[in-house]
């Protein structure tokens, strides 16, 4: 007797059935997840649209495909079942689900096609379908370069996939009969039936013959296609003399495409007509004929350009080279480059330095490499506290055009101590950086560092133009993790002695955590801290894709960009700009710049981020770009016109250093105008090489940003200029320039010197330093004093028709990591003279007497050298300060920290002595000036004293603990009692 199986009780039923619902709600939801994030953030930053676009396109193309598909699919399938079925043994009576399945079969090969074809598709349709016109047409086709750019390579998309389907089809139907010809024999032979092989194989051939033949005449029409589109590309092919078609090219390859059509089509008609006859020599004699055809035609094409064209190669090719030339200058922007001739005299007076002392002003003594290390050593605060990048740009400073440096300084997480860097403080406290370092590029401090006009946090600054409202930086170039503001815990604002100010933040970026976007943000990121915390409420906003160039690449990621975002003051606030390029490789004639072949290059997209908010804003801003317009068409919400950017961020523009560099070496080597130089490569120019900082070899003058005024110019202006030289050779023969400022934005300029004169390139100055008789025995002094000598970027500055060379010098110490490189000397050259000194005015009056001040005047409010004031109780405030540290240094055994508090206190003493000091008196007031100077005196020997008392302070610890650990580094914004 069996046992009866117990029944499942209901509940237990019901529990299953839950569970199994659940975890397919999960399953959907985490693939659905990031889908609904990006939705979610796209809607917050007002570019939904944008977003949708690629789905919707990609619905539109699949849709129609898919019908298409589904029914030849299904045709197919169902023929291919018939004769499956009307010739197997296999299956006698096909159930309801195997008549069924060649239309299910059907249907998915429709949908894994349709959806495939469209995600190839769709970015080639949308192109096609919003063609714009360059303008412009091709010297061999005549047809606009749109053609070439935006429907050629769709319609090369729908052949290669024509051709694909085609092998597809073929495949499986040429596969189904071979199997069940072959099937019907194996089943005859088990059940021991006599099997003749010699017409059964003959019968297997006559049932694939006909779909060989049918498919072959389809490969050969639209391998006709393959020809008559392969045509057009003759135009953007490489070359050994020209990028694009050559004589050869034109005149034998063009003409032999349309041989090879013709073949197609003898080829396709042939297989019609003996295709259905059981004889197979007229197919193998089509096919051979028509390979033979193609070996012959590149046995010609070798042949014409080898013993016609080789001989007489410039006389031939020599309308292609033109050819080259006016294309390439079109493609990168520099047909319009304004050519000016630059005759050198050197005749230069000191009046003539005080004229143009705006541009003697502003020549940079500083380079961004120790400007940075400056900052972050100087200006950091705190460990958490990074200065990322430098960036240069030009203000307007109490009426004085200003070229400075600039950097935010932002939060960086992965610098607290590792035991500080936890969810709440990662996530929810330590949220944004604060302010910026603004620093002129031609002022240093009294030691050879920056001079800071806006420091410090709060910031402190004498200008009104550098004055930042709101500070806080969310969106940088280093916030890379995600957080969550609008909490019950307040966020940390900045260090203020002992204590920490808080803030909440009230801008309009994040996305709002109500109960599902938690879920959502839980799965995204892995965790259920966001459920978890009490912190995290449901007006708590989560800020995501803080990295501006993640930000903005996000957005629209199919636009090339400057990866070096800049920061500027606006309105007193604080933005970022980005540069964003269009580039194509399929330009006619154009010669590549990248390994890509991309052969066309233009900064079109000004990109906007606001730094506390997070707003991007895509600003059109060259409307005679065809591909930046095609994207207006396909995204019509996602740009603005230029006449909507305000004034104070438009000011602040800078041109591209990505493009420049593009176009100085193009148009260094296709600046020619006349084919027979350019054949002859005899006026190819190459960018100025120099010795820069501590290297022995040669590397490329870096393009720099400056202000000057032109040789052609009444004013100053903001420009980006890179210098040439002859190629293998050291003389300058030219220098370009790109404007930056006002209407002038986005013109070229080259000033070409006379070919009959020699003017002394920057690797020239570099050796004639070298062989100073005065400065190099200097230098080399200075490097054996535990030094390391760096030489800064050496800039070409042209006034009126004079060159005047300057390169400042760096002297890093060699003792510790960590020193700082200085600026010491500057060295100037001059016609033949050449002159090193401590600072610009020095070199400037040893070689032209004496002139105005190089530097701009001290500007209220601030000391010489560009530091802001300090009132006397301030800085007795600071000295007491860095006191109260050096001592802990000292107690904790941190001789660093101590040596670095002791060099401050003593600059802060040294500063109290100053600011204390009264203005020089008449002479009839000499006691009284002998008597404040006895007093500077005093003060200053106290200053030394309590400098040797702590020296001797430090030697006594060493020698009493001279085996004492060294404590790890904790957060110096915990309270003193927090060991």
């Amino acid at each position: 007797m069996q046992a009866k199986t117990p029944k499942k009780k209901p509940l237990q039923g019901i529990a299953v059935s839950v569970i199994l619902f659940l975890a397919v709600i999960t399953m959907v939801f985490v693939l659905i997840n990031n889908f609904y994030i990006d939705w979610l953030w796209f809607g917050e930053l007002g570019y939904r649209q944008v977003f949708f676009t690629e789905l919707v396109t990609k619905l539109k193309l699949a849709s129609p495909l898919f019908v298409i598909f589904a029914i030849a699919c299904c045709i197919s399938f169902k023929v291919l079942a018939k004769l499956f079925f009307s010739n197997s043994r296999i299956v006698k009576t096909p159930s309801k689900l195997t008549k069924a399945m060649p239309y299910l079969l059907g249907i998915l090969a429709a949908l894994v096609l349709s959806i495939s074809v469209a995600g190839r598709l769709w970015q080639e349709w949308l192109f096609f379908s919003n063609s714009v016109d360059f303008g412009v047409v091709d010297p061999v086709f005549g047809k606009d370069i749109s053609f070439f750019v935006f429907k050629l390579p769709f319609y090369n998309s729908l052949l290669s996939m024509g051709i694909a389907g085609l092998f597809f089809v073929a495949l499986i139907s040429i596969a189904v009969t071979l199997y069940t010809k072959t099937s019907k024999l194996v089943v005859e032979k088990k059940h021991g039936d006599d099997v003749d092989y010699k017409p059964a194989l003959e019968a297997v051939w006559d049932a694939v013959r006909i779909q060989v033949s049918l498919f072959a005449v389809g490969f050969f029409l639209l391998l006709a296609v393959y020809y008559y589109l392969n045509r057009f590309k003759i135009v953007s092919s490489p070359g050994n003399l020209i990028y694009g078609a050559g004589y050869t090219d034109v005149n034998v390859l063009k003409p032999f495409y349309l041989v090879r059509i013709g073949f197609c089509f003898i080829a396709a008609g042939c297989l019609m007509v003996f295709g259905r006859k059981k004889n197979i020599k007229p197919l193998a004699i089509t096919l051979a004929a028509f390979i033979i055809a193609n070996m012959a035609g590149s046995l010609v094409l070798w042949g014409y350009e080898t013993y016609i064209v080789a001989p007489n190669q410039f006389s031939r090719e020599s309308d292609y080279i033109s050819f080259h030339l006016e294309y390439t200058k079109k493609a990168y922007g520099i047909d319009d480059v304004q050519a000016i001739f630059f005759d050198v005299d050197y005749s230069l007076t000191a009046e003539d330095i005080e004229a143009n002392k705006v541009t003697i002003n502003n020549i940079p003594i500083n380079d961004y490499r120790p400007t940075q290390d400056t900052y972050n050593s100087l200006q950091a605060i705190r460990p958490y506290y990074y200065f990322n990048d430098i960036d240069v740009d030009r203000y307007m400073l109490n009426g004085e055009y200003i070229q400075v440096f600039l950097s935010p300084r932002e939060m960086e997480t992965r610098r607290l101590a590792s035991t500080a860097q936890n969810w709440i403080n990662t996530q929810l406290k330590y949220t944004h950086g604060f302010g910026v370092a603004v620093s002129p590029v031609n002022q240093v401090t009294a030691t050879g560092q920056p001079a800071l006009i806006s420091r410090d946090i709060p910031t402190v600054t004498a200008y009104p133009a550098l004055a930042v409202e709101q500070p806080r930086i969310y969106f940088g170039e280093i916030t890379h993790n995600y957080v969550v503001v609008n909490t019950k815990a307040k966020e940390f604002d900045y260090p203020s002695g002992s204590d920490n100010v808080e803030n909440v933040y009230s801008g309009r970026a994040g996305i709002q955590l109500s109960l599902l976007n938690k879920f959502a943000f839980s799965i995204k990121y892995g965790t259920a801290k966001m459920f978890l915390s009490t912190d995290v409420t449901n007006e708590s906003k989560i800020l995501i894709n803080r990295d501006v160039v993640t930000r903005v690449k996000k957005i629209a990621p199919f636009f090339l960009y400057d990866e070096d975002p800049y920061i500027v003051i606006a309105d007193n606030n604080l933005y970022w700009i980005m540069d964003g390029l269009t580039t194509t490789n399929k330009y006619p004639y154009s010669q590549p710049y990248d390994s890509y072949g991309n052969n066309y290059l233009r900064n079109s997209v000004k990109v906007v981020v606001d730094a506390y908010n997070g707003d991007v804003s895509f600003y059109l801003a060259e409307e005679d770009d065809a591909i930046a317009k095609a994207y207006e068409g396909i995204f019509p919400n996602l740009f603005k016109p230029m006449s909507q950017m305000p004034e104070s961020i438009k000011s602040h523009m800078r041109y591209s250093e990505a493009l420049f560099d593009v176009q100085a070496k193009m148009y260094g080597s296709h600046h020619m105008k006349n084919p027979g130089v350019f054949y002859n490569k005899e006026d190819t120019w190459q960018v100025a090489t120099q010795l820069f900082q501590g290297s022995t070899d040669p590397v490329e003058v870096n393009a720099s940003y400056i202000i000057m005024k032109l040789p052609d110019k009444s004013e100053e202006e903001f420009l980006l200029m890179i210098p040439y030289t002859l190629l293998g050779k050291d003389n300058m023969v030219s220098w370009l320039a790109g404007m930056c400022d006002g209407d002038n934005y986005g013109e070229l300029v080259v000033y070409q010197f006379s070919k009959q004169s020699v003017v002394y390139g920057p690797m020239q100055i570099e050796k004639r330093i070298d062989q100073d008789t005065v400065i190099a025995p200097q230098l080399n002094l200075l490097a054996q004093q535990g030094a390391t000598i760096l030489r800064g970027n050496m800039q070409t500055i042209p006034i009126n028709n004079s060159v005047l060379y300057v390169e400042p010098i760096y002297i890093q110490a060699t003792s510790s990591e960590r020193n700082i490189p200085e600026v010491k000397k500057v060295i100037i050259s001059y016609a033949d003279k050449i002159v090193m000194a401590d600072t610009l005015t020095q070199a400037l009056e040893s070689i032209f007497g004496k002139v105005a001040a190089a530097t701009p005047e001290t500007p209220p409010g601030e000391k010489p050298g560009g530091e802001v004031a300090t009132p006397s109780n301030q800085l007795a405030l600071e000295a007491q300060k860095l006191y109260n540290e050096a001592q802990n240094a000292l107690k904790n055994g941190d001789w660093a920290l101590y040596g670095q508090r002791m060099s401050q206190l003593e600059a802060v003493l040294q500063q109290l002595v100053d600011t204390s000091s009264p203005m020089p008196l008449e002479s009839t007031e000499q006691g009284q000036e002998q008597e404040q100077g006895q007093d500077q005196d005093q003060v200053q020997e106290q200053v030394q004293e309590q400098v040797q008392e702590q020296e001797q302070v430090q030697e006594q610890e060493q020698e009493e603990a001279p085996a004492r650990i060294q404590l790890e580094t904790i957060p110096t914004d915990l309270p003193e009692n927090e060991g």
